[in-house]
């Protein structure tokens, strides 16, 4: 998995059960969203999660969001569909896009195999993901403000031999185009 933020790239690796790496999903979205003000601080709230407090968010509408795509990602996950996650942020009036978080999905296909399983231990697993926490919160540092409203989209890239719920749209990729 590699985020990449306006111009920024770093390679971090996560290795884990379709399970840690849904949660950790939702938690790196909440965070997204929250350090880069997509939602108002009073709608977050901290819990503690991987050793670290992290804030989620308490808005039903966005919480029942983020289950149905994390449920969907999750099955993709488990058949090994998917190739990257991305988290958009665009401008409300001006449908420009903004940032790119970009979570590029190595999966381990000899894992995938019946009866094979990997061991690693929570511990190895909890401080791949304090790395990719903190990574997001360094890279807002650096980022400029968001001077306008914003929106988010999350893009699901998979195999073109994944079944898309009927609920699910096309997209283009929203890339940021800049003319020099």
């Amino acid at each position: 998995m590699s985020s990449t933020t306006t111009g920024t790239k770093n390679e971090i690796t996560l290795k884990g059960s379709v399970e840690v790496v849904t949660e950790f999903f939702g938690y790196a979205i909440n965070s997204i969203l929250y350090q880069r003000g997509i939602y108002p601080p009073e709608s977050f709230t901290s819990v503690a999660k991987y050793g670290l407090s992290v804030l989620v968010t308490s808005d039903e509408g966005l919480k029942s969001y983020l289950t149905q795509v994390l449920r969907q990602l999750a099955d993709w996950l488990t058949r090994g569909s998917v190739q990257k996650l991305v988290v958009v942020i665009t401008g409300v009036e001006t449908k420009e896009v903004l940032e790119r978080w970009v979570f590029n999905i190595d999966t381990d296909k000899a894992a995938m195999a019946p009866g094979v399983t990997r061991v690693k231990s929570q511990k190895d697993i909890q401080g791949e993901i304090q790395a990719i926490i903190r990574q997001v919160t360094a890279c807002v540092t650096f980022l400029p403000l968001l001077e306008e409203s914003c929106s988010f989209d999350l893009l699901v890239y998979t195999n073109t031999d994944a079944a898309v719920p009927a609920a699910w749209e096309e997209s283009d990729p929203k890339v940021r185009f800049l003319l020099l």
